[in-house]
């Protein structure tokens, strides 16, 4: 099967396209490398340097394809609260540029790169894919609306669609395949890393008085490993099923002094951080559960322990 990636370039894309390739697909990258790395991208892959913006670029890289995965949005929850239009014009716009190019070459499977932002505060937890939708942040407002476009064009147009709710991800591939860095990182684990490695003089924490075991956020951390094989799966599952919305975590949690703390471990090194306010918008603990992928896709996080996660990204780190 000829797969195209979006976004296949950057930190997550890159390590999908190493799983598909792994798999035996054969794989198409398109990127405009805004964020992403050429050298990232896996060698047995076709690149292509674009955008789903672009729609000659889009009909470019269809050509022969019969799945597309979808990870070319932009997803800093921070930005996109400051500049929504740059996120409306990427997230938004440049899906439904891809979609309506799917549609009139006849590709009807698409797997959508998803967030656990959808969701918004927690109603209860572990939160499942039944909870309430309410995004509170213009990225996870993006993320749903292209869930609802789904859900019409599938209903419109017959596409087969998984969408696939992501949590935190994290880490780096257990055989050092995958070396290139996030450009700005925005997510705990790099952040702590760059401060570990002296890129960064400290770390901010943003807030320590939440209610919460040592008082600062819980997250659930998953390994980008994971994530990748749960995209190698869901292909599998289009093949002979429809519509599929699922969470990907762990339904594990550690709090940022967990990461903090493990990480002075692994790395021998001194990772000063200071005490912050909280920033709007951040919910004391986040964590889910991923019973329905496993049913679905037979898919459960093996590589995602926090020690694993710390290390792997470490070993990137420090070279």
């Amino acid at each position: 099967m000829r797969v195209l990636v979006t976004g296949g370039a950057g930190y997550i894309g890159s390590h999908v396209v190493l799983a598909l390739c792994e798999s035996g697909f054969e794989v198409v990258v398109l990127d405009d490398l805004s964020t992403g790395d050429q050298q990232a991208v896996d060698k047995r892959a076709t690149f292509i340097l674009g955008s789903t913006l672009n729609r000659a670029d889009v009909t470019n890289a269809l050509d022969g394809v019969e799945s597309v995965i979808h990870l070319a949005a932009f997803k800093a929850a921070g930005e996109s609260m400051i500049d929504p239009g740059k996120y409306s014009h990427n997230n938004i716009t440049g899906t439904i540029t891809l979609l309506n190019a799917m549609v009139d070459h006849g590709v009807n499977q698409f797997i959508f790169s998803s967030t656990a932002a959808v969701y918004g505060y927690p109603e209860y937890l572990p939160l499942d894919e039944n909870h309430p939708l309410a995004p509170i942040n213009y990225y996870g407002f993006t993320k749903l609306e292209v869930e609802r476009f789904l859900t019409w064009y599938g209903e419109l147009k017959g596409l087969k669609f998984a969408s696939l709710r992501y949590f935190n991800a994290a880490g780096f591939d257990q055989k050092g395949r995958l070396t290139s860095l996030e450009k700005n990182p925005a997510n705990l684990l790099p952040i702590v890393m760059e401060v570990a490695s002296g890129i960064r003089d400290k770390i901010l924490i943003f807030g320590n008085d939440y209610d919460t075991p040592d008082g600062t956020g819980v997250r659930d951390y998953i390994h980008v490993t994971d994530l990748a094989s749960a995209h190698v799966k869901a292909l599998s599952y289009l093949q002979n099923h429809k519509n599929l919305t699922v969470n990907l975590s762990t339904g594990k949690n550690h709090s940022v002094f967990d990461v903090i703390n493990l990480a002075k471990e692994i790395s021998g090194k001194d990772i000063p951080y200071e005490i912050v306010e909280r920033r709007p918008g951040d919910p004391a603990e986040l964590y889910a559960s991923s019973s329905l992928a496993f049913e679905a896709l037979n898919w459960q996080a093996k590589h995602s322990s926090l020690t694993s996660l710390i290390e792997t990204t470490w070993n990137i780190y420090n070279q």
